[in-house]
C-alpha cells in the first residue's frame, strides 16, 4: 500500500469515526428557548429583514481590494531576483500607485466616513 492510499484511507476512517462519535455523544435536549427563532432572550420587536447600509459594503469591498494588493505584492522579494528586476519594480510601483490614487479618491469623496 503506498503512502497516498494509506493517508486517504486513514483520513476517511478518522472522519467517519469522529462523525459517529459526534452523533453518539451529542446531547439532544431541545427546549422552547432553543426551538425559538431568536435565542437572545427577548422577543423580536421589529422585522428581521432590516437593510444594511451601503457604507458597510463599501468598506468591505475596499478591505478586499487592499487585501488583494497584499496578495499581489507577496511574491515581490522572489521576483526581484529574476532576469529583469526593473520590469518587476515598474509593475509593482504601478499597482501601488493605482491603489493609492483609488484610496485618495475614496477619501476625498467621503467614502471612508463611517458615520455622517
Amino acid at each position: 500500500m503506498n503512502t497516498l492510499t494509506f493517508m486517504l484511507s486513514l483520513s476517511l476512517a478518522l472522519s467517519i469515526v469522529l462523525t459517529m462519535l459526534n452523533f453518539w455523544l451529542a446531547q439532544m435536549t431541545p427546549d422552547s428557548e432553543k426551538l425559538s427563532p431568536y435565542e437572545c432572550g427577548f422577543d423580536p420587536l421589529g422585522s428581521a429583514r432590516l437593510p444594511f447600509s451601503i457604507r458597510f459594503f463599501l468598506v468591505a469591498i475596499l478591505f478586499l481590494l487592499f487585501d488583494l494588493e497584499i496578495a499581489l505584492l507577496l511574491p515581490l522579494p522572489w521576483a526581484i531576483q529574476s532576469q529583469s528586476p526593473t520590469t518587476t519594480l515598474i509593475w509593482t510601483i504601478t499597482i501601488i500607485l493605482l491603489l493609492t490614487l483609488g484610496l485618495i479618491y475614496e477619501w476625498v469623496q467621503g467614502g471612508l466616513e463611517w458615520a455622517e
